[in-house]
């Protein structure tokens, strides 16, 4: 699971300054310490293996020898052209990461909690994505109209009140033990919808299994909080995003079953159980979190100020957000004409290339700070988005795609939010209230646009009403947001420690 021991073997030319180079144990990716005559080993850095040995060669040359293993679960091969290009390399020991990592130095149980929390936001998504998807195919089925189905998208996403107790367990019980159940039960559940011999039984069994997906995703946002370094949490929400895109496409690459028949969005229902076997890594491997682990204080006295600002925010960016993402199928379809084939090639045109913006975007808030780059990107991308229900043609490709760039860059900095503002005690049920107050914005803006295309509307129209909420959410974050950027969790919440005493050496 976390990959084979690779050797690298390169032959450099014995001239003097190449040779003290190669002699000055490395900084950067990883740390090294000298063990020997032209040996060193890893001292910090995300291998589980690692060994580099110079040794002299042929008309005094120098062969250098590096024997390493990456500890990257189910990302690994994504990683391991890069890294052997790196290290392949003589560089300069000045401790500078390459542009592809993270700002700060992981170690290797960091690196493998984050390729598990990966794992576990690729299989969130596909649950949470897998109504929005296939409720216009299956409402056709049913003969349900744009009424029904705003109202079935709102009843999904009321389903989030299950998410709440939970959120509250896993601060009592610990974050591992819930992700465990979670991630069994939410394909599982949504599985079920394969066999729903109604509307109203396909919206009950989502209603279950999509909010059992959510709970995994707001936990794996707070596990990735308290176990990544204080530079690089928007970096490891980034990454998250990334693969809850890859998730969301999986997804959306499994909607052209539903051109097999009338009843062919059924077979999407069944893909969800391959997320078994992301369930058995998560049970396997992933850890109980370091913060969690040691004393804290239990159930703190909730930051009420703290929650209501992130809550508004959430609100009134849901308020466009989710009726764009969820309309969009129907728009295509009906509007477009799109068949489901066609719906899919233009989300996995425009979104997946998009979520490029999501690793510039966790870079630059992790590097540069969350705020400034909020109230940049986040109306442009509005504006993108919106435009792509209003254009037709290729203008409404490029509109999707700028918009889904944009987004993805703002989306690290907006998240990650939900995790530093609150201590250890009750950071599992902030974002699950946090969580339900997204999904209340999303699920008034679904009824309203549901509503106003009922009445005649069309759909830029009443998106472009839902859009004025993104005003709101700039001026709440340049107005009363607090700079998160290279403050540890403890910096953030002093409650953590008063009961910890370890702020300064807190990563």
């Amino acid at each position: 699971m976390f990959g084979r021991v690779r050797t690298l073997t390169r032959t450099y030319p014995g001239d003097g300054a190449l040779r003290t180079q190669l002699g000055v144990p490395r900084d950067g990716l990883l740390s090294e310490r000298p063990v020997g005559d032209g040996v060193f080993e890893q001292a910090e850095g995300p291998f589980t293996v690692y060994r580099r040995t110079l040794s002299p060669g042929d008309d005094h040359a120098i062969v250098e020898t590096i024997r390493y293993r990456l500890r990257i679960p189910w990302f690994g091969w994504l990683f391991a052209l890069p890294v052997r290009s790196y290290l392949g390399r003589p560089r300069p020991a000045d401790g500078r990461q390459p542009w592809w990592a993270p700002p700060d130095r992981l170690d290797a149980r960091q690196a493998m909690v984050l390729g598990l929390l990966a794992v576990a936001s690729m299989a969130s998504a596909f649950t949470n994505t897998l109504f929005t998807q296939t409720a216009t195919f299956a409402a056709d089925s049913f003969g349900v109209g744009d009424s029904g189905l705003g109202w079935a998208g709102g009843i999904v996403r009321a389903g989030i009140i299950i998410a709440i107790p939970l959120g509250g367990l896993a601060d009592r019980l610990g974050r591992r033990r819930v992700i465990r159940w979670t991630a069994w039960a939410s394909p599982l559940v949504c599985a079920l919808g394969a066999l729903a011999p109604t509307f109203p039984v396909l919206v009950a069994t989502q209603a279950i299994g999509r909010p059992l997906g959510l709970t995994t995703d707001l936990l794996i946002a707070v596990v990735a909080a308290e176990e990544m370094p204080r530079n690089s949490r928007a970096y490891a929400v980034s990454v998250m995003a990334m693969a809850s895109g890859l998730g969301a496409g999986i997804a959306v690459m499994a909607l052209p079953l539903a051109d097999l028949g009338d009843d062919g969005w059924r077979l999407v229902y069944v893909v969800a159980l391959v997320w078994v076997a992301a369930a058995v890594s998560i049970t396997r491997f992933l850890p109980e979190t370091i913060r969690f682990a040691r004393p804290h204080v239990v159930h703190p006295p909730l930051d009420r100020r703290r929650l209501a600002l992130i809550a508004a925010v959430l609100v009134f960016g849901n308020l466009f957000v989710a009726p764009a993402s969820f309309f969009q199928n129907r728009y295509l379809n009906d509007v477009r004409g799109m068949s489901a084939t066609m719906v899919a090639v233009f989300t996995l045109c425009t979104a997946t290339p998009a979520s490029l913006g999501l690793v510039a975007g966790g870079k630059f808030a992790d590097v540069r700070g969350r705020r400034r780059l909020i109230a940049a990107a986040l109306p442009l991308a509005t504006l993108g988005v919106l435009a792509s229900f209003w254009v037709a043609g290729a203008p409404m490709w490029f509109a999707a795609f700028a918009g889904g760039l944009l987004g993805g860059a703002v989306y690290p900095a907006l998240a990650v939010y939900r995790a530093e503002l609150f201590p250890t005690g009750n950071r599992g049920r902030a974002n699950a209230l946090l969580t339900a107050a997204a999904l209340g914005g999303g699920i008034v803006g679904i009824l309203l646009v549901g509503q106003l295309t009922d009445a005649g509307r069309s759909y830029g129209a009443a998106l472009g009403l839902m859009a004025l909420g993104q005003i709101v959410v700039v001026v709440l974050v340049l107005a009363r947001f607090p700079e998160t950027a290279h403050h540890s969790l403890e910096e953030l919440n002093p409650e953590d420690v008063n009961s910890t005493g370890a702020a300064r050496r807190s990563p």
